[in-house]
């Protein structure tokens, strides 16, 4: 074991990179996405099994996780030009509000069934809406999806998130309020639910603000190259300004790409896509290596009832919300059948969210200390299930509306695991 701490975190990031693509080619041969193979060899490497990632290590790369999410947003971002958004309608609107909206509602009534306990409830139904934009934008660009679901999911899980913050920042907030009358204490509530509203309206701000220096300093650069280094740039300096302020580090970059793909010339964002694209699956390996190494399956016995309950109303609500949205809102039938496979993934941002009810609760009482630690538990060991259905299920979507062509799924059918190309 001390051998295994000793070992320098260069050779580890090379163990696991090299583990992690070889492992992602298997699953490609047995026709998953190759990020479960990613997930996997984290969760082997990390603390449940090997230990090589142990937890300063995992400290040591967060900063990679940070990055990572910042290109998923921005690759998000260059998907939603005004006239995709345009053809999709004001049906895309109805849909991210029908489907975090319904996920919130079901799983806070299921979970008030069950135990009866309603800032408990509150809290589950708040971090319900949440997702893990990496996982279906890593399917859509492995297979190379293509259609109308497909720019419906780029649209659904890039703003979903910044609605999921304000539902969460209410329902927090009315949460301690109640555990507070519980002490004999009271809350301004009004600060409180402030909280949420500056954070979405400074990661807009700051994301068109970066969006807009890009693009002015973009149209001089005539390499490729020198785009690329620009864009990175400009990601990282985004990245650290949300650190510096608490925001959303998925919505400021979402925002980011969106400026930039409604404001440059055809050329521009066909260099700008093409060197994201020969860079982002690096970025995956790392990324996904990492958060399997954060899923603790000796979390997995303390999912219980309450951890049953979360999944299936989850589930539900999700996957209802976004058919009955689609309906209300007159989408393409492909997205009413399939949009609701896209969207389970859960991890990071979830995981945050229950660190924070965590920081938060415990010190408001004993009931707000099981609170914190109910949710901390239930949600880590739910990830685990979310983050490998949820892209399983994306494939399944996106292959029967036909966004994945039939030639993408027989390529990756016929690769090898010894292949040299993926």
């Amino acid at each position: 074991m001390e051998r295994l701490q000793s070992i320098p975190y260069l050779l580890i990031a090379g163990i696991m990179m090299m583990i992690a693509f070889y492992v992602g080619k298997v699953m490609k041969s047995i026709r998953l996405p190759s990020l479960i193979g990613y997930m996997v060899t984290g969760v082997v490497l990390g603390p449940s099994i090997v230990n090589l990632l142990t937890g300063p290590v995992q400290e040591s790369f967060s900063f990679i996780t940070d990055i990572s999410l910042s290109f998923v947003a921005i690759s998000i971002g260059l998907e939603l030009s005004f006239s995709s958004l345009k053809r999709q309608g004001k049906g895309i609107i109805t849909v991210i509000f029908a489907e975090s909206l319904l996920a919130f509602a079901l799983v806070t009534s299921a979970i008030y069934l069950l135990t009866r306990d309603l800032p408990l409830s509150l809290v589950f139904g708040a971090i319900a809406p949440a997702s893990a934009p990496a996982g279906t934008v890593a399917v859509i660009q492995e297979y190379k999806a293509r259609g109308k679901l497909t720019e419906a999911l780029y649209a659904v899980v890039g703003f979903d998130d910044g609605l999921g913050i304000i539902i969460f920042g209410f329902a927090s907030a009315i949460a301690q309020s109640m555990l507070k009358a519980e002490a004999g204490s009271t809350m301004n509530m009004i600060e409180v639910l402030l909280v949420p509203l500056k954070e979405v309206a400074l990661s807009v701000l700051i994301g068109f603000a970066i969006g807009w220096l890009f693009s002015m300093l973009v149209r001089r650069l005539k390499q490729k190259v020198d785009t690329l280094i620009l864009l990175v740039t400009m990601i990282l300096f985004s990245a650290g300004l949300c650190q510096l302020f608490g925001l959303s580090e998925i919505l400021t970059n979402m925002v980011f790409g969106i400026v930039v793909v409604n404001t440059q010339s055809s050329k521009i964002i066909h260099a700008i896509k093409s060197q994201l694209e020969s860079f982002m699956p690096l970025i995956f390996v790392v990324f996904f290596v990492l958060a399997g190494a954060n899923l603790h399956l000796n979390a997995l016995p303390s999912l219980g009832l309450i951890g049953l309950i979360y999944i299936l109303s989850r589930s539900a609500g999700l996957m209802s919300g976004a058919y009955v949205g689609s309906r209300l809102g007159r989408l393409d039938d492909t997205i009413r059948k399939y949009l609701g496979m896209g969207i389970l993934s859960q991890a990071g941002v979830a995981i945050g969210l229950s660190l924070v009810v965590k920081q938060e609760f415990m010190g408001l009482s004993s009931h707000g200390t099981y609170i914190g630690n109910t949710v901390i538990t239930t949600v880590t060991a739910t990830c685990i299930f979310f983050e490998i259905i949820g892209p399983i299920l994306t494939k399944i979507g996106l292959t029967k509306s036909g966004n994945i062509k039939a030639s993408e799924i027989e390529k990756h059918r016929e690769q090898k695991p010894h292949a040299s190309n993926g």
